[in-house]
This record gives structure tokens, C-alpha cells and sequence, in this order.
């Protein structure tokens, strides 16, 4: 392996997003981890969107980089090349969202390995379940999109991927606290507090006490700015934002209608040179300019725009992302085509971060199921290809194409 990383071992016992997605992160900055999943795959194998064999997509892509073993983790053979992997040295760092109690809780890990890190996700801070979509209910975002009273869930994911990169920080941080003082830790974190500090952390909880406000559902407005969507002459919708006075001031120059826009301000009473008062002029400025792009196309937008200091983007769907933005593609260096199993030929990111001088490491696949189980205990736990054997046929152990579902 390459990267800043490139010297760390790290153990994953995980499933969904959260902790995969920075076991990821963490992988494409070149350390080496492994993933251990119970034989036949963890719950989240399967989960869509699947390629037409059944593989799922949702998994090869956040698994990407690392290295896949398979054991029996219900039993004590299993969990005991668990534990020895964990503790193996060069390693001494485990990462999870997985309950970790018994075998697995920092305590019997640490007195195997006193300097042990061991990063652990939770649902809510007391350990109780939670994912992003029950976390996500009550932060008070879902009340706030849209256009009317009824909550509206996002798609994206956002406190799973705000965790990840938490546990990615919250690791390095502990890793270096072990290289300093050479102590180890148990780091938690829930998903729960992550919604809260971010809320926090954006201001929605100090308005509410400072002023009782509660910020309503306004549709595609931005609030306490300018910005909104519109529609356009070809059926496409652009999504247009103004947070600086030279942003609002391009806007007027590229569309022909800065005389008109000025008007607004002193007809109002407000200062269209104020993010506040461009905000609450927002329906007056949206009437004046809706006509101007129902007029023209996107591409005609895009050619108006180019160049003008005037802060927009269209808006896509996933596949008007993948083929239609130069972006989203070959032409990116965050993007490399790879040949992943089950799947074939497909584009996969890099790491987004660039480090200088540029060593940015190339897209790597994810691993097939089991694919690395033999190499990494002979490798690490120096296991005989006779004793590995041993452990294959007695269920214990399960490699590459080998691994059935329903095994413990």
C-alpha cells in the first residue's frame, strides 16, 4: 500500500454505511484493512442497488481498497482468529458498528493488548439503536424541506456519512495520542450525537433559544439569502444563488435585468446589498427573473452564465450525473475505470482529498467476499496452509468463493 497511511493496520467489523465508509476513507489513504465478516456475508451483502447477477453494488462500492476475511464469528474457533487478527502485531486497531460486547467489548480486547484503539459507532450515546433515518426524524430538517407541514426525508445519508468521516478523524486522533504516549482507548460515537452537534453547530439550536424561532419548511429557497430553483425553457430546472454582493450583482449583468432588479430594493425598503435583504425581497426577485430563464434553455443558460461570476448548477438525476457531467467521469482523476467481481468494468473513485506533491493512489476494486481470508492468516497469524485447511473444512474459515450464507 501507498499514501500518508500506508504504516497502519486496521481490523473492521461492520455493516451498512457509517463505519465502512470510513474504513474506506481510511483504506484509500493506504492503510491496511480488513474487513471480517461472518461466513455467507454480514446483513448488508445484499443490499441494493444489485448488478444483474446479484451482486450489490451498494457493498462493492464502500468496500473498496480494503482486504475481505471470512470466519465463523458464533463460535470460539472464529472469534479467537478474530481476536488474534485485532491484536496481531502491526495492528492494535479495531473499527466498528456492530455491537461489541463479550469477546469483542474493548475490555477483553485490551488485556490481549493494552495499547489496543478501538473506534466504535453506536445509535444513541446510551448505546440503543438507532440508523440515520430514525436519527434524522427528529433533528428537525426533514420539518424544515419542502413546501408545506408534512416532513420530507432526504435520500442522502447525511449523519451515516458526517459519522464517517468522525470515526476516520476520531481514529487518527487516538492514533496519535498511541504514538505519543503510547496509550491505547476505546473512541465512541453515536450516530444521534453527530445529528445534534450539527445542528448545533449550524445554529438551529441557539435560534430557537435565542429567538423562538423555528425555521419553517420554503421549498428550493435558500434561507437568509438569495437562491432558488427555476425552470427552464426545455423542461430542466437550475438552481441559482446569490451569498455575495458581486453573486448578486453577476446575476443582473449575465440576464439583462439589473435596472429592473434594482428597482426592487427601494420599492421595498430593503438592501438588496444584505444577504438579509435580498431574502426577504426573494418572491419579488423570483417574479422578475422567472420570465428570463422560461425563456431560454439550459444550454443557453449554461452559455449566458460561463464565465459571469454567476453562482449555479442544474439539476441532475443520477443518470444525467453519470452521462451528461464531464464531472462524473474519465475525464476526473478522482475517477478510474476497475474491473469489479460480480460486476465488471465500472468507474470508481479515489480518495476525494489531493495532497501535494500530487500522489493521489489510483482507484482500487473491493475485494470479493472471503477473497483474502487465506492470506491474511497465513500471513498475519503465520497459519500452515495444512492448518488453514484444517480450519476450512471444520466451518471455521471460508475464502474466496467458499463462503455460503447461513453459516454462524
Amino acid at each position: 500500500m501507498t499514501g500518508p497511511l500506508a504504516d497502519l493496520r486496521i481490523v473492521e467489523i461492520s455493516a451498512f454505511i457509517a463505519a465502512p465508509l470510513g474504513g474506506m476513507t481510511l483504506a484509500q489513504m493506504g492503510a491496511d484493512v480488513i474487513r471480517i465478516d461472518p461466513i455467507g456475508g454480514n446483513i448488508d451483502i445484499g443490499r441494493w442497488p444489485l448488478a444483474p447477477d446479484g451482486t450489490s453494488l451498494y457493498w462493492a462500492s464502500l468496500n473498496k481498497a480494503k482486504r475481505s476475511v471470512c470466519l465463523a464469528l458464533g463460535t470460539p474457533q472464529g472469534q479467537e482468529l478474530a481476536r488474534a487478527l485485532i491484536c496481531a502485531p502491526g495492528a492494535g486497531n479495531l473499527l466498528t458498528n456492530l455491537p461489541a460486547n463479550g469477546w469483542m467489548s474493548y475490555a477483553a480486547l485490551s488485556r490481549q493488548r493494552a495499547d489496543l484503539i478501538m473506534m466504535r459507532l453506536t445509535g444513541n450515546a446510551d448505546g440503543t439503536a438507532a440508523i440515520d433515518y430514525t436519527v434524522n426524524c427528529a433533528s428537525g430538517f426533514p420539518a424544515a424541506t419542502g413546501r408545506d407541514s408534512e416532513p420530507v426525508n432526504h435520500v442522502l445519508p447525511a449523519w451515516d456519512v458526517a459519522a464517517a468521516l468522525y470515526l476516520t478523524t476520531g481514529f487518527l486522533a487516538a492514533e496519535r495520542t498511541r504514538s505519543r504516549a503510547g496509550r491505547g482507548q476505546e473512541v465512541t460515537l453515536s450516530l444521534a450525537d453527530v445529528m445534534l452537534a450539527t445542528v448545533s453547530n449550524l445554529g438551529y439550536v441557539a435560534d430557537v433559544q435565542v429567538n423562538g424561532a423555528v425555521r419553517p419548511p420554503m421549498g428550493n429557497d435558500l434561507y437568509g439569502a438569495f437562491g432558488r430553483d427555476f425552470a427552464t425553457a426545455d423542461g430542466r430546472r437550475v438552481m441559482l444563488a446569490a451569498i455575495s454582493n458581486r453573486q448578486w450583482r453577476a446575476i443582473g449583468a449575465a440576464t439583462g435585468l439589473a435596472d429592473r432588479l434594482a428597482m426592487i430594493g427601494p420599492m421595498l425598503q430593503v438592501d438588496l446589498n444584505s444577504e438579509g435583504g435580498r431574502f426577504e425581497a426573494r418572491h419579488v426577485m423570483c417574479a422578475v427573473l422567472e420570465p428570463w430563464f422560461k425563456r431560454h434553455t439550459l444550454a443557453e443558460i449554461g452559455a449566458a452564465f460561463t464565465g459571469s461570476g454567476v453562482l449555479w448548477g442544474p439539476y441532475q438525476d443520477f443518470g444525467q450525473l453519470v452521462e451528461e457531467d464531464p464531472r462524473c467521469s474519465l475525464e476526473n482523476p478522482l475517477f478510474a475505470e476497475v474491473d469489479q467481481p460480480g460486476v465488471g468494468k465500472v468507474m470508481a473513485n479515489a480518495l476525494p482529498l489531493r495532497f501535494t506533491p500530487p500522489d493521489r493512489t489510483p482507484p482500487a476494486r473491493a475485494p470479493s467476499l472471503g477473497e483474502h481470508t487465506e492470506q491474511v492468516l497465513t500471513e498475519l497469524l503465520g497459519l500452515s496452509s495444512a492448518t488453514y485447511g484444517k480450519l476450512h473444512d471444520a466451518g471455521v474459515v471460508a475464502g474466496l468463493g467458499q463462503s455460503k450464507r447461513g453459516a454462524a
